[in-house]
């Protein structure tokens, strides 16, 4: 019986149990989302447009903030995440310039101190993206409505509001397409930040266009 108890004695342990490691969670952007962003804006605008047809291009540059909100969805795929983005910020993207601008190109009878703004700006667009876990690199594109307003005061030539026959201010919601790159980041399984380039281009009367480049950082949150 001793040399039972011995020998038992010299045998190795068990080894202990180990219990298997957790499954690492992969990140999901499947879901509607929320949220907010605020940026900056510069670019070109022609303030003209907004008074008559009947004068030639004349643009001068713009800038300012803009902050508002954004509501999308998006599915994924694989590394694949498409999905569809609007958003609508109250802005002050403004600038202000003489200018002394031609009618149908008969020449220059009136010099105009204006000022020109953008007070609201809003897009639709898809979105479509590559997801490694939680970053999500993405590029978008879509339409676009830029709210425009100007005002003119008569330096040199015919007064402004002349009979009609010179508008001294205008305001409209203008179209366009808006296209851009960004970049997400999810820092917890419904909560994300997100940093973008967009590139708007306004259509105006006959042939002109504004620019408007905007940077933007952004918080959503995803159902």
């Amino acid at each position: 019986m001793m040399g039972g108890y011995a020998a038992a004695a010299d045998l190795p342990a068990a080894p202990a149990y180990k219990a298997p490691a957790p499954a690492v969670a992969v990140y999901n952007w499947t879901g509607f989302y929320v949220g907010g962003n605020a940026g900056y804006g510069w670019g070109n605008q022609d303030p003209l447009v907004l008074f008559s047809n009947r004068f030639d291009r004349a643009g001068f540059d713009i800038s300012g903030g803009m902050i508002g909100g954004t509501l999308g969805a998006q599915i994924q795929q694989g590394y694949v995440v498409l999905g569809l983005e609007g958003d609508i910020d109250w802005a002050n993207i403004s600038g202000s310039s003489v200018v002394t601008p031609s009618i149908f190109g008969l020449g220059q009878g009136v010099t105009l101190n204006t000022s020109s703004s953008i007070g609201a700006l809003a897009t639709a667009r898809a979105r479509v993206g590559v997801a490694m876990n939680n970053v999500l690199i993405y590029a978008t594109g879509g339409g676009a409505f830029v709210k425009s307003s100007a005002n003119a005061s008569t330096i040199a030539g015919v007064p402004c509001g002349t009979l009609g026959v010179l508008p001294c201010s205008g305001s409209s919601w203008r179209p366009g397409i808006s296209a851009g790159l960004g970049f997400e980041y999810g820092f917890t399984p419904h909560w994300s930040l997100k940093a973008e380039y967009l590139y708007t281009k306004v259509v105006g009367t006959g042939v002109s266009t504004d620019d408007l480049n905007i940077v933007r950082a952004g918080i959503n949150y995803r159902f």
